[in-house]
């Protein structure tokens, strides 16, 4: 795909989502890399019931690097994976402390360095929490969207990744990420995509080919 393309594409679904935004409550960086950690595998809306009760006892690398582990896997619970999410809490939390004075670091090298802490994670903390986005989260809406309109056949997180970079502009890194996940919520669904009401069904070759199959 073109870069002109690209940019026609995020400048429609700017107009279809002015409101886009990172879905997840937080306070802190460090409570906002907690929350990015309980979402692997869950969503948004689960975690942000998930963690207020959490939040409200332990909200500092100490408190989970002090908390028992059976406990924060029961508080957990609800975002699935709790054990090794939990293994993995507890194991950031400590090295946060003992590496880097219990502050979440500002650089994706260091984040990614961090148990439990991938790239797509990495991520969102550089935006969310510092606002210096470094690339693109590529979740399950972004990567399924990006294969379906064509911006990238691939089908690893960093491969699309790499193809989406390749013709975004940086300033367009920020609404990306928002506009992608709210986009694939709202429209762009796995199972049964409201392609008549997209407004990029025209870049899209999913929809074309859907139009042709139709016609024939």
């Amino acid at each position: 795909m073109k870069q002109k393309e690209f940019i026609e594409i995020i400048e429609n679904l700017k107009k279809s989502y002015p409101d886009a935004k990172c879905s997840l409550d937080f306070t802190t960086p460090f409570e906002l890399l907690i929350a990015v950690m309980l979402s692997a595998q869950c969503t948004d809306e689960r975690v942000n019931k998930t963690t207020p009760a959490l939040f409200s006892k332990y909200n500092t690398p100490e408190d989970f690097a002090k908390i028992d582990i059976n406990i924060l896997e029961e508080l957990i619970h609800p975002c699935g994976f709790y054990k090794n999410k939990a293994k993995n809490i507890k194991a950031t939390s400590q090295i946060l402390i003992e590496k880097y004075n219990s502050e979440v670091p500002k650089n994706m090298d260091d984040l990614i360095s961090l148990p439990g802490v991938g790239r797509k994670t990495a991520n969102v903390v550089m935006l969310e929490a510092f606002n210096m986005p470094q690339g693109v989260a590529v979740d399950t809406h972004c990567k399924r969207i990006s294969n379906r309109i064509g911006i990238s056949n691939e089908s690893e997180p960093e491969k699309i990744e790499h193809d989406i970079l390749k013709i975004s502009p940086k300033e367009y890194y920020t609404d990306l990420n928002h506009l992608l996940i709210y986009h694939g919520r709202a429209t762009c669904d796995s199972r049964k995509p409201k392609c008549d009401q997209c407004s990029v069904n025209t870049y899209c070759k999913y929809y074309k080919l859907n139009q042709k199959e139709t016609t024939k």
